[in-house]
């Protein structure tokens, strides 16, 4: 028992250190790098803005999908718990993986044209909330994949990711 908790909380200070560390790197990138002001890709959308919002909105749809998912894996959403079908768990991941991906154009776009930036209190929560958000997502990651794992790692974890994301797309 005691060599399984220090497996775990080793496990624990290995995953929110990698998380700090993206959240960290993406943070001095978006900081240090000139931003260009420009768009790579808009994906057939007519604005930079345009992009971000709609692909951020397509996100914050996702995610409330996988919060629902993970309610329901997790037997929190009372009645429906019994008729939880066997494959959740993999549609939870590839709602996942999918909002992932979505997020990603956004998120470069953020940093590469835009910059990490703190002229306003509500910039400032933005760029922070968004750089914390792929750090909660390795977090989360490494968690899931970690084979001595705490219980409780991963739903923090993903609440963690959760919170951050609403935050981001709502500022």
């Amino acid at each position: 028992e005691v060599r399984t908790d220090a497996r775990a909380g080793r496990l624990v200070l290995v995953a929110v250190t990698a998380g700090a560390l993206v959240s960290l790197l993406l943070g001095v990138y978006g900081k240090t790098h000139t931003p260009t002001g420009g768009a790579i890709a808009l994906f057939g959308f007519g604005s930079l803005i345009q992009m971000k919002v709609w692909l951020a909105l397509v996100t914050g749809v996702l995610v409330l999908a996988q919060l629902v998912t993970a309610l329901w894996m997790y037997g929190r959403l009372g009645p429906l718990n019994r008729h939880a079908p066997a494959r959740l768990g993999l549609v939870h991941r590839l709602v996942g993986a999918v909002a992932l991906l979505v997020s990603l154009p956004v998120a470069y776009h953020c940093l590469w044209a835009l910059g990490f930036e703190s002229y306003t209190g509500r910039v400032l929560l933005h760029s922070l909330a968004g750089c914390l958000v792929y750090g909660a997502f390795v977090v989360k990651v490494v968690g899931l994949h970690g084979d001595a794992s705490p219980g409780w790692l991963v739903p923090v974890a993903g609440g963690a990711l959760f919170t951050l994301l609403v935050v981001t797309v709502l500022t």
